[in-house]
């Protein structure tokens, strides 16, 4: 609690009881810190005057004291399907992208969790710029109060989360914690724990640690390659997280939870979509209940992939289903607005550095050469 409470650039991350602490230290009631939550959440208050419940002198007190800011929309690309993808703006100027998405159950988010990623995934476009900083847990939960505010009309409200934006969720364990069990607050969106999936590229001692939080999110691992060598072809995380360490993590995870852990595996053109690749595959999730989720790959200009025949991914998945795993593809939605993750934020930050080059170096023309 101490945490939250000295640290007043962060009040969207404070739990329920941290804002009731705030307002017995102010000489409030302890309802006002419920008050507050309610309306920060539930009534997406963009200031503390709009508090209505609130005399006028709290919220003056707590505008001088613990002011907030909340997300700012920058881009928002909307598909013909009614993906939407948002470039928010945090505070202190960084970018982070958020997509929304249409399915038959209703609709889901996927947010970030950092501003950038260390990771060096080959295929990914959230690492092309490297990792600035960790989101908190206020700015994370506030790409879904924020989001809900841009979505079509047409869009039923927010009924799932996938921490799968941009970032590495468990590189940022507290903050990450902290805004699964704000979501899930009564007095806030009331998300239950089974409507959020939680995805990590396999920081093995985080997914044992998560496993004992009495968190029933589900967790999705990023496989993408049923071997040591190709995996760390394309994950550099594998050298330090090898499957033999990464596997026996996530039984334990699904052992621990009851939850069914699911693969996410990304089709690349003649890298990792070989019928032989998909019957290792199989032998690796053997004997045990899971899910493979096969992803066509969105192409990244500064990649050196292709995506794979649709043709290819159904008989790969024909052979990993025929090996009694449950393996199913994911439908492609908003390929028209840089739907990859981090695309959209890449392509922001790299017309923004080359408008800096333009507006602040008039030595060097449009086209690059010296003028």
């Amino acid at each position: 609690m101490q945490r939250a409470l000295d640290d007043a650039k962060v009040p969207l991350s404070w739990m329920p009881e941290q804002w009731q602490q705030v307002m017995v230290d102010l000489g409030q009631p302890r309802y006002r810190g419920q008050q507050g939550f309610e309306w920060i959440w539930q009534h997406a208050v963009d200031d503390y005057d709009q508090i209505l419940v609130w005399p006028k002198t709290l919220r003056q007190l707590m505008q001088q004291r613990y002011p907030f800011q909340r997300l700012r929309s920058e881009t928002v690309q909307e598909a013909a399907d009614t993906t939407t993808k948002i470039l928010f703006r945090l505070a202190d100027q960084q970018r982070v992208e958020t997509v929304v998405l249409p399915h038959a159950y209703g609709t889901s988010i996927c947010v970030s969790s950092q501003v950038g990623c260390n990771l060096g995934c080959t295929f990914c476009a959230s690492g092309l710029l490297g990792r600035t900083r960790n989101l908190n847990a206020g700015e994370i939960l506030d790409q879904v109060v924020m989001a809900s505010r841009l979505m079509p009309a047409s869009m039923p409200p927010i009924s799932r989360v996938d921490l799968m934006g941009i970032g590495e969720p468990l590189d940022n364990y507290q903050e990450v914690v902290r805004f699964i069990r704000l979501i899930h607050q009564p007095q806030g969106l009331n998300l239950g724990y089974r409507h959020i999936t939680l995805s990590t590229s396999g920081l093995v001692p985080a997914i044992y640690r998560l496993a004992d939080e009495d968190l029933p999110v589900t967790l999705a691992v990023s496989l993408h390659a049923p071997n040591n060598a190709l995996r760390s072809r394309l994950m550099p995380i594998n050298r330090a997280y090898p499957l033999e360490k990464l596997m026996p993590a996530a039984r334990h995870y699904s052992e621990q939870t009851g939850r069914r852990v699911t693969f996410e595996y990304a089709m690349l053109r003649d890298v990792n979509d070989s019928l032989e690749t998909a019957r290792e595959l199989a032998d690796l999730l053997a004997g045990w209940s899971c899910h493979v989720n096969l992803i066509p790959w969105n192409p990244v200009p500064e990649e050196p992939f292709q995506p794979s025949p649709m043709m290819r991914v159904r008989s790969f998945r024909d052979i990993v289903q025929q090996n009694a795993i449950s393996c199913t593809i994911r439908k492609e939605l908003g390929q028209e607005i840089d739907a990859a993750c981090g695309q959209l934020r890449h392509r922001e930050e790299a017309d923004h550095r080359s408008e800096g080059i333009r507006q602040f170096a008039p030595g060097i023309s449009e086209n690059g050469e010296p003028g």
